[in-house]
């Protein structure tokens, strides 16, 4: 069967130990296409029965019929396994990166949101938030090459935008105010933006390009581009050299820069 280079390496991976297949459910011998082995290993997040099997082959078909979700899919997983060496590579990141997953989820279910079946997005939405602890709704608009580390507790309301390059920590969200209303009352998250961990951004504020935001803020203000924003009130603070300054972009990782 010609396999693609992912799915090679997916081969290498499940290799090393025959117990893998048993744990998710499918054996990467038997597929040769990169949405189908993405489909495995986004089933593979639920419990086993007819229900994962229906799960596997539903995510199966939108990834070969839409070939942005899919390309969005694989730039994401480029991002998260060029961003950090755990796992290690991209297979690895695929199977056990679990914030990886929680972002597959959201092209399946924004794809499937696109088509119109919305009631099947929002069911599957909430399996996967009982799943892996972290929320993304259908609606929010989610650019390529993005990388969610860790995952866990996640949440993304419905009107968020987040542009390329951005990587976001454990416990962050983008969320509304109880006086936001409207199809604007969650954050927009410009390119190439850093989230740390249990950062809160509330309301339909806007965060610059490559601003970073610190573990643990409340940003309910716009944050300029480049900016340095920490503490529970998200003080702008002046970037030093030798200071974090950004993780590289996925035209860098690609080789295209």
């Amino acid at each position: 069967m010609n396999a693609s280079p992912l799915v090679r390496q997916a081969r290498a991976l499940f290799s090393k130990d025959a117990d893998m297949a048993m744990f998710f459910g499918y054996d990467p011998d038997d597929i040769a296409t990169d949405a189908d082995l993405l489909a495995g290993a986004l089933a593979a997040c639920t419990l086993e029965g007819s229900a994962r099997d229906r799960l596997r082959a539903i995510a199966a078909q939108i990834l070969h019929d839409d070939q942005d979700a899919c390309g969005a899919a694989l730039d994401d997983l480029t991002a998260a396994a060029g961003r950090d060496a755990d796992p290690g590579g991209r297979a690895a990141t695929l199977h056990f990166a679990n914030g990886y997953h929680l972002l597959l989820s959201y092209r399946l279910t924004h794809a499937l949101w696109n088509t119109g079946r919305c009631a099947l997005a929002l069911a599957l939405k909430g399996q996967f938030t009982r799943a892996l602890g972290s929320e993304i709704w259908p609606q929010a608009q989610i650019g390529r090459g993005v990388w969610i580390d860790h995952g866990l507790g996640v949440v993304i309301g419905q009107t968020a935008v987040i542009e390329d390059d951005v990587s976001l920590w454990h416990g962050v969200t983008l969320g509304s105010t109880l006086a936001d209303t409207g199809d604007s009352r969650h954050p927009v998250i410009r390119r190439g933006v850093t989230i740390g961990a249990n950062a809160t951004i509330l309301g339909g504020i806007e965060i610059g390009a490559g601003a970073i935001i610190g573990a643990g803020a409340v940003v309910t203000r716009p944050v300029p581009p480049g900016a340095l924003v920490t503490g529970p009130r998200a003080e702008e603070r002046t970037r030093r050299p030798g200071m974090f300054n950004g993780f590289p972009t996925l035209s860098v990782l690609e080789g295209r820069e």
